[in-house]
């Protein structure tokens, strides 16, 4: 399995996701998307990490909501988007990221063979 959250290959990634979506709203003056966005990418990496601290079932809840704050992250790209507040390449970089962190996390939640 794995020692401690900063073994997981899907929560280096999360965090790698949050930094670069930082990065790329950093100078948005739309302070209220901008919140939301970056608050739903820390999120991911946050709720992996507090669940592997409990029961695997309640891990596995964790790994449900990280997925959850990822679809948020990719409503939110596609309206940041479509208001100029980022491209089209790094909507679709960001998309793209969410949808694989998603995958990862359904695998990872799979693999805790709880009954949830």
């Amino acid at each position: 399995m794995f020692q401690s959250f900063e073994d997981l290959e899907v929560w280096k990634r999360s965090c790698q996701l949050a930094v670069r979506v930082y990065e790329l709203i950093g100078t948005s003056r739309d302070f209220s998307l901008k919140d939301q966005m970056q608050r739903s990418a820390v999120s991911i990496a946050s709720n992996i990490a507090e669940g592997s601290e409990r029961s695997k079932k309640e891990f596995a809840r964790f790994l449900k909501i990280a997925s959850g704050s990822a679809a948020e992250l990719r409503t939110q790209t596609y309206i940041a988007s479509k208001v100029g507040i980022i491209g089209l390449e790094e909507m679709r970089e960001v998309i793209n990221e969410c949808k694989e962190i998603s995958k990862m996390l359904y695998g990872l939640g799979k693999s805790l063979n709880t009954d949830n």
